[in-house]
């Protein structure tokens, strides 16, 4: 069994409980520290986590299991086989596409299947699709397995990395390099859409993110029966199991220093927790201009995060029906008439437009459980500008819910508006409001190509010691993996509680 932390030993403070925060207190707990978990809300998982209603549970973010090893990693730090615990399934087809004019396109591992599909709307581009996914395995390779792990906190580090980084095609778009196999306007859609899901614009999002389409068919695309709930579940069993601790409805207001050096946090009833270490699992944006407002900052100032570019924005429909949509897969993407028009206002123009874009998830079809029998339970992901748009969400949000209801019963569930038993929406406005996101953003900060290794926010704070960042707005990235990732970091930039000494890095 992994060495159990003594009271003497270091102590970490973690703020934020999603993937990322809850990786990095099992990472800290193995190597020796007292760890204590500080989440504001009154359950666990941040952006991953889960509600209940009449009788309906509902995950209330991330839906999508792409690196299964990075969780079952941090079983293995406990002395644990995930496996034991955890239910997680493989869904195949892996999406399914459903273009303006009703035609489908399903994303799947199965080569013979995804060449099958591809030569339905364009048989000149299967010997693109196999140069595609050739193409995708190299840069995963370099940009995932080689790099996302490694720290970037120096401009060295990326001077190392640049010549295979431009080798790779770094500068271009995901969307040119798509375009690069493939001259179908529907698959041009179909292998560029996924950076959408980790708020990233497929006009600008550097092609490193092409990497996608290589993890999906290496890793496959998994579900976790229970929801992306019981992995939050799991992991706050490994902490306790580890000697940590969970504190929910503990609001840090203030990461203290002194003499340059994070000494702990202050939470909003006035009590201070010191600690050796601090790691800030909240959005970046806030961890900076809000947690860290009286503190002098030479890079990360507030105009500095001002100047970044965040991800768009999402109205996040969650809905349950008293009847089953048998038809219909747990990962749908329904597509609106346009696509570079629809990017270009979100992202863009910052306007909200008359069309949309949905990711449409029935967890049911995958875990009847998540439901009383014989209804469904599903959450509708709207793309949406974020609150820079000056959209009035208190006086837009029942509109905009009764929109994306007539495009789902035109397209995909006839008969939904009948069937409607229970309903929740969420709007950039309060996932500012409830998760600290710098302009109601869904993912943080935009990945650009300057926005994205040496050039987003370090792993490690160059503004305080002693204090460390993971999650979507730093390093690597957004999403399961790239939050996963983050905290993986910390084992190569934190000091090993194990070897006797306090943290002086």
């Amino acid at each position: 069994m992994p060495d159990q932390p003594r009271p003497d030993r270091p102590h970490a403070v973690v703020i934020g409980s999603g993937f990322g925060g809850l990786a990095a207190a099992i990472r800290l707990g193995a190597r020796g520290y007292r760890v204590t978990v500080l989440e504001r809300l009154d359950s666990p998982g941040g952006r991953a986590g889960v509600f209940r209603q009449d009788g309906f549970v509902f995950d209330a973010g991330p839906t999508i299991i792409t690196t299964p090893y990075l969780f079952e990693e941090l079983w293995a730090l406990c002395g644990q086989q995930m496996s034991d615990h955890i239910d997680l399934r493989r869904i195949n087809p892996f999406y399914t596409m459903r273009f303006d004019d009703g035609s489908v396109f399903r994303a799947s591992a199965d080569p013979a299947a995804m060449r099958a599909e591809v030569a339905r709307f364009e048989p000149a581009d299967v010997a693109g699709l196999d140069r595609y996914f050739a193409d995708s395995k190299t840069i995963c390779k370099v940009a995932f397995d080689q790099l996302a792990d490694q720290p970037f906190d120096t401009f060295g580090a990326l001077i190392k990395s640049a010549p295979d980084l431009v080798r790779l095609g770094g500068y271009r778009t995901v969307y040119q390099h798509v375009c690069r196999y493939f001259r179908n306007d529907k698959l041009r859609m179909a292998f560029s859409f996924q950076p959408l899901l980790i708020g990233g614009n497929p006009l600008s999002t550097t092609a490193y993110y092409a990497l996608v389409g290589h993890l999906e068919r290496q890793h496959g695309v998994h579900y976790a029966l229970g929801g992306t709930g019981a992995l939050v579940a799991g992991l706050v069993r490994l902490i306790a199991g580890q000697g940590g601790s969970l504190r929910l409805n503990a609001d840090v207001v203030q990461i203290t220093a002194s003499a340059g050096r994070a000494t702990g946090v202050t939470l909003a009833g006035g009590e201070h927790i010191a600690a050796d270490v601090v790691v800030s699992n909240a959005d970046v944006g806030a961890t900076y201009t809000q947690l860290l407002a009286g503190q002098p900052r030479r890079r990360w100032t507030d105009r500095k995060i001002a100047q970044m570019s965040t991800s768009m924005g999402m109205v996040v429909w969650h809905f349950g029906s008293n009847r089953r949509f048998d038809g219909v897969g747990v990962h749908t993407m329904v597509m609106g008439p346009r696509y570079q028009g629809l990017l270009r206002d979100v992202f863009t123009n910052k306007v909200l437009p008359d069309d949309t874009m949905i990711y449409l998830h029935r967890a049911t079809a995958a875990d009847p459980a998540l439901a009383p029998d014989g209804c469904d339970t599903f959450y509708a992901a709207a793309l949406v500008p974020n609150l820079a748009s000056g959209t009035d969400w208190g006086q837009a949000v029942e509109s905009y819910r009764a929109r994306i209801q007539a495009r789902l019963e035109a397209t995909l569930l006839p008969g939904l508006g009948d069937s409607l038993v229970t309903s929740h929406v969420q709007t950039p406005l309060d996932f500012q409001d409830r998760y600290r996101a710098t302009l109601g953003s869904a993912f943080s900060i935009e990945p650009r190509l300057f926005q994205t290794a040496w050039f987003r926010p370090h792993n490690r704070s160059e503004d305080l010691a002693g204090l460390y960042l993971v999650g979507a707005g730093t390093h690597p990235g957004p999403g399961v993996p790239g939050a996963l990732s983050s905290a993986r970091i910390l084992d190569t930039i934190v000091p090993d509680a194990r070897a006797g000494h306090g943290p002086s890095g």
